[in-house]
C-alpha cells in the first residue's frame, strides 16, 4: 500500500470533502492546568458516532497563493485524507478541516499529511504549526502529540454554541520549529 500526496488542483478538487470523517468515540482527554503545565488524563466515555460536516473548497481560493495549501491523501487513487493549511494571523501555520477516511486510518495516512504540512510550514519559514481539535477525539490527539505537537491551550465554551450542554472542550496544539 502507497500513500500519495496531492497538492489541489482543478483535476482533483471535488475530492476534498469525500472522506468518511465520522468518528467512534470511546474515550476522551480530561485537561487540567497546574504550574503553567497543561496535563491530561484520558476517560472512557460511553460509545457513541461523532459526524462531521464536510465542505467543499474552492480550488480557486488556493491557487497562486503562497499563504494556503490543501493537500490529498490517496491510496490506490481513491481519497483517503485531506488537509488544508493557511497562514494564521500570528504566523504559524494553521492546520484546518483535516481528515483521514474510516477506511485508512491506522495506516499512516494522518501522519504522511502532518509531515507534508510541515515540510511546507518549514519551507515558507513560519515559526511553527498549530492545529485545534475536541478532546473527543482522542486518536487524533495520540497522532499529534506522537508528531511532535503540544498542548498548548484549551477552551470549555468553544462548541456551546452549537451545543449549549456539549462538554466538548476545544484543544489547541503547536508544534514550535
Amino acid at each position: 500500500m502507497q500513500i500519495t500526496i496531492h497538492e489541489i488542483t482543478q483535476d482533483n478538487q471535488l475530492d476534498f470533502g469525500r472522506c468518511d470523517s465520522s468518528l467512534v468515540v470511546n474515550s476522551k482527554l480530561v485537561v487540567n492546568a497546574e504550574g503553567g503545565r497543561i496535563n491530561y488524563t484520558i476517560v472512557d466515555v460511553p460509545s457513541h458516532t461523532k459526524e462531521y460536516r464536510m465542505y467543499r473548497t474552492d480550488f480557486a481560493e488556493y491557487k497562486d497563493d503562497p499563504t494556503k495549501i490543501v493537500f490529498l491523501a490517496y491510496i490506490n487513487d481513491e481519497i483517503a485524507g485531506q488537509v488544508k493549511v493557511t497562514e494564521h494571523w500570528n504566523r504559524y501555520a494553521l492546520i484546518d478541516d483535516f481528515a483521514v477516511d474510516r477506511k485508512y486510518r491506522r495506516q499512516g495516512v494522518g501522519r504522511a499529511l502532518i509531515y507534508q504540512c510541515i515540510k511546507w510550514a518549514r519551507k515558507r519559514k513560519f515559526p511553527g504549526i498549530t492545529l485545534e481539535t475536541q478532546n473527543i477525539n482522542v486518536p487524533a490527539c495520540k497522532l499529534y502529540e506522537s508528531c511532535g505537537f503540544e498542548l498548548r491551550g484549551f477552551d470549555t465554551y468553544l462548541y456551546k454554541a452549537i451545543d449549549p450542554i456539549t462538554d466538548e472542550v476545544a484543544l489547541y496544539w503547536y508544534l514550535i520549529f
